[in-house]
């Protein structure tokens, strides 16, 4: 059975998608996902999905933190990008960091189905016109990736949370967890990332855009 998971946290898009899906598939099982963490919750309850369509920029996620949690976390799940932010170099860099595709929101719904189909069936599928010879990521902010892809689940929502600005009592709020443990993961974060502290922790996030890439989007 094909499962899709349909993450972005625009409603109308998300049923938009999900009509496209149904044409395309219509024995499909959809998921959605409006935040980051609904999108980690979905995956622990029904196992790895077919393929994942994922908004460069959500609730919860910072720039390509949810592309590289999945890449990391979940190598054989193919990910398509869809974005309002049709950059070049966006697109480069999301093709270096794993993603199968990359589609613009602005494109029609048969071309979102054509993108759908080519990597549902394991082909890559990117804009004409963009030269993936040319590296997306320099090798400093591929040695952040590779940090990152260390981090467990509990510790990559940390980290996500640590590049908001938030407190470890704030944390242990959200994650519903005591502020003892979110302060062993912060330790074990800053000892994989190779900082000192949260500031070092997130300039160093930083370098992956996980706060300004997503300045285009709407």
């Amino acid at each position: 059975m094909t499962t899709l998971i349909v993450a972005d946290d625009h409603p109308l898009f998300r049923s938009a998608l999900k009509d496209v899906i149904r044409q395309e598939e219509p024995d499909a099982t959809l998921e959605e996902a409006s935040d980051f963490g609904d999108l980690q919750s979905v995956i622990t309850r029904i196992g790895e999905p077919s393929l994942v369509l994922l908004d460069l920029h959500m609730p919860g996620a910072h720039g390509f933190s949810a592309l590289l949690f999945l890449t990391a976390h979940y190598p054989d799940i193919p990910v398509l990008m869809i974005s309002a932010n049709e950059r070049d170099d966006i697109i480069r860099r999301a093709a270096d960091h794993g993603a199968a595709g990359f589609i613009s929101k602005s494109a029609s719904m048969e071309a979102i189905g054509q993108a759908i189909r080519n990597v549902a069936r394991g082909d890559f599928c990117f804009p004409d016109g963009v030269d993936l010879a040319v590296p997306g990521v320099s090798e400093e902010e591929s040695g952040v990736a590779d940090a990152l892809s260390e981090l467990t689940p509990q510790q990559f929502r940390v980290a996500t949370m640590i590049s908001q600005g938030l407190l470890n009592k704030q944390i242990a709020y959200e994650l519903n967890v005591t502020e003892a443990t979110v302060k062993a993961h912060v330790t074990e974060i800053f000892r994989k990332l190779g900082v000192h502290s949260r500031t070092q922790a997130a300039l160093k996030l930083g370098q992956l855009d996980l706060a300004d890439v997503s300045q285009e989007e709407s």
